[in-house]
C-alpha cells in the first residue's frame, strides 16, 4: 500500500496567508516605485522596474508552490518535513523512529515522531492539506513497512 512516497502539500489555509505576504510585499514595492517618481520627478517609464520584478516575484512563488510546496515526504525508506518552524529533527529513517503519537502543541493537533537518539519530529497536521486521520494512518503505514512489518 506504502511501497511509494506519498506527499502531504500545505494546507489552502496557509498557503493563502504565505501568498497574501507576497502580494503585500508586491503592493510596497510598486508604492515605493510610484513614490519614487513623484518625489525623484523620474520618467514614468521607471515604474516598469518594480512592474517586472513583481511579475518575477508572483512567477517565482508560482514555482516554489509547485515545485516546494509540500511539508511532509513519507518515502519506504524515511520521511522529510519542510516549511515547518520548530520541527527538530527534519528528516529521518523509519528504522531510527521510536513511536508516533498524536498530541495537542498550543491548542493544535500534531503528530510527534520520537527518534531513538531522544530527537524528535514534530508535525502540525493543521498544515497539511490532508485528512488528520489519514495523515496518521499514512505514517503508522510507512513505519510499520520501515520497521519490517506488514498487514495481515
Amino acid at each position: 500500500m506504502t511501497d511509494t512516497a506519498t506527499v502531504h502539500r500545505l494546507a489552502p489555509a496557509v498557503a493563502a496567508r504565505l501568498l497574501g505576504v507576497v502580494l503585500c510585499t508586491v503592493a510596497v514595492l510598486i508604492l515605493l516605485g510610484t513614490l519614487a517618481i513623484a518625489v525623484l520627478d523620474l520618467h514614468t517609464l521607471f515604474l516598469l522596474v518594480p512592474v517586472t520584478l513583481t511579475i518575477a516575484l508572483l512567477v517565482a512563488t508560482w514555482w516554489a508552490w509547485r515545485q516546494k510546496g509540500w511539508v511532509a515526504r513519507l518515502t519506504p525508506a524515511g520521511y522529510r518535513i519542510q516549511w515547518v518552524r520548530g520541527v527538530g529533527a527534519a528528516s529521518g529513517r523509519w528504522k531510527d523512529v521510536e513511536d508516533a503519537v498524536t498530541t495537542t502543541v498550543a491548542g493544535s493537533p500534531v503528530v510527534v515522531l520520537r527518534l531513538r537518539d531522544g530527537r524528535t519530529t514534530t508535525i502540525p497536521v493543521e498544515m497539511l492539506a490532508t485528512d488528520r486521520e489519514a495523515f496518521v494512518r499514512d505514517v503508522q503505514d510507512h513505519l510499520q513497512r520501515g520497521h519490517g512489518l506488514r498487514k495481515w
